[in-house]
């Protein structure tokens, strides 16, 4: 699909519009707790799985590379701090991220795209109920619990993966490595991982209820409007994460 910069912009405008609808649609009631139950099951039984599984291959090249630097410069005795930090700190969110993204996102988009051409939606409206408040909202709030939860599953399993692959594989001292879990590493960097889920589950929710909220042209625009918000998620997804890591550092002091 050719887009022009207008087409672009207008986009744009009606995806920020939609999250400030979200924004001011959570403290309305009756809150759709159901739904919200039921959204979030949903995600988290199509994200667990591979989540679990692709974080122990990001644990092991972490825990491998980080060994193989520390071993060089003679610093071995630092090679659990520098790995649980970078776990902590950029790899666990953006694994979560690209998982609620890829798995979360994408049933979500295709779910309200499916709506969207069998006219459902319409309807609703006619009927004077608010998709925003009734199908949006719930699934927003359901990716962002989700991811949270997600964060910290990829934290623990990457963290135990990298310790396997640094003791085990290259012969690493156990001690050593648990001793300097904390000399990087501090709470303020898990809260700020945490912090991080939460916003990227809320970005990868409204994308995908965006782009299924829109679809056009029966079922190949909704195929093409879930390959659109993974495409689009990953950009806001990766721009996001660098801004809220400049700030971070800016913000909190860190161990030297």
């Amino acid at each position: 699909m050719r887009l022009s910069p207008t087409g672009a912009l207008r986009h744009s405008g009606s995806l920020f519009a939609m999250a400030l609808d979200v924004v001011r649609s959570l403290p309305r009631r009756p809150f759709q707790a159901r739904e919200f139950i039921q959204q979030a099951w949903f995600v988290a039984s199509v994200t667990i799985l591979p989540t679990a599984l692709v974080s122990i291959p990001f644990g092991a090249v972490i825990a491998l590379q980080i060994g193989s630097l520390t071993r060089q410069l003679g610093a071995q005795s630092f090679s659990g701090a520098a790995s649980v930090l970078a776990v902590l700190r950029e790899a666990s969110p953006i694994v979560t991220a690209l998982l609620i993204a890829g798995a979360g996102g994408t049933a979500i988009c295709a779910d309200l795209g499916a709506r969207k051409i069998r006219d459902e939606i319409d309807a609703m409206q006619v009927l004077g109920i608010d998709p925003i408040h009734r199908l949006v909202v719930p699934r927003v709030l359901a990716s962002m619990v989700v991811a949270v939860l997600l964060n910290g599953l990829v934290s623990v399993v990457g963290v135990a993966g990298g310790y396997f692959f640094n003791v085990i594989l290259q012969h690493g001292t156990p001690g050593a490595y648990m001793a300097s879990f904390t000399t990087l590493a501090q709470l303020s960097d898990l809260w700020a991982a945490e912090i991080k889920a939460l916003v990227f589950g809320a970005i990868a929710a409204i994308v995908a209820s965006y782009k299924g909220l829109t679809a056009q042209g029966g079922p190949k625009g909704v195929g093409d409007a879930v390959n659109q918000s993974v495409v689009i998620t990953f950009m806001l997804l990766f721009v996001t994460n660098f801004v809220m890591t400049a700030v971070y550092f800016q913000v909190v002091p860190q161990r030297g």
